[in-house]
């Protein structure tokens, strides 16, 4: 079965339930512009716009993400997620992929065929140079950092987080994740949104 991006999927969904940009954009609070870029250029600036363009649409954060979906349990195997690529973020306006076609962050989905999910697990995995606004959306994140060392801004908290380390936090509150040595980083990220 054919990948589809985020953006496909909430052309499609706004087509089917007749749903204009303007109107998406009214609903979601998200502009008219990022939507048009989310679904014309498969743009994605962060994951928040993702969340409450599905709040804006009436669907869960997973149908955004998913190419089909399966009632019974999800197994992902070890070298699956890396295929599982669903889409990428923190890429500068302006900016071009590396040339070995890395972006800012990557997130590789671990569940994406599981039915009627709540949780959004991924394996993401941040570039030295990934660039990301602070978001805030509803929900819970659970991060456990698998190699490298990561920065995490929180409110006005600042704290690293080393290899082993994880945290659990509300994502109402603005936050964002960026390497904090200028090496690459790979985490665990266990997204929760409420339905």
């Amino acid at each position: 079965m054919a990948e589809h991006t985020p953006g496909e999927r909430i052309a499609e969904i706004r087509k089917t339930y007749s749903i204009s940009r303007e109107d998406l954009a009214e609903r979601s609070g998200v502009s008219v512009d990022l939507i048009a870029r989310i679904e014309d250029d498969a743009h994605i600036p962060d994951l928040a716009p993702l969340i409450k363009i599905s709040r804006g649409l009436g669907v869960r954060l997973g149908t955004l993400l998913d190419d089909h979906e399966q009632l019974g349990p999800v197994i992902c195997r070890a070298g699956q997620a890396a295929s599982a690529s669903r889409f990428k973020t923190g890429v500068p306006d302006g900016a071009d992929a590396k040339p070995d076609g890395h972006h800012g962050m990557s997130f590789n989905a671990l569940a994406a065929d599981k039915n009627g999910r709540h949780m959004e697990p991924f394996i993401v995995t941040i570039e030295a140079d990934a660039q990301q606004e602070k978001s805030a959306h509803e929900g819970e994140e659970f991060i456990y950092v698998l190699e490298g060392k990561l920065a995490l801004e929180y409110g006005v908290d600042k704290e690293t987080l080393n290899t082993g380390d994880s945290v659990y936090y509300d994502s109402i509150v603005p936050h964002r994740v960026f390497s904090a040595d200028s090496a690459q980083v790979k985490i665990l990220a266990v997204i929760y949104t409420p339905v």
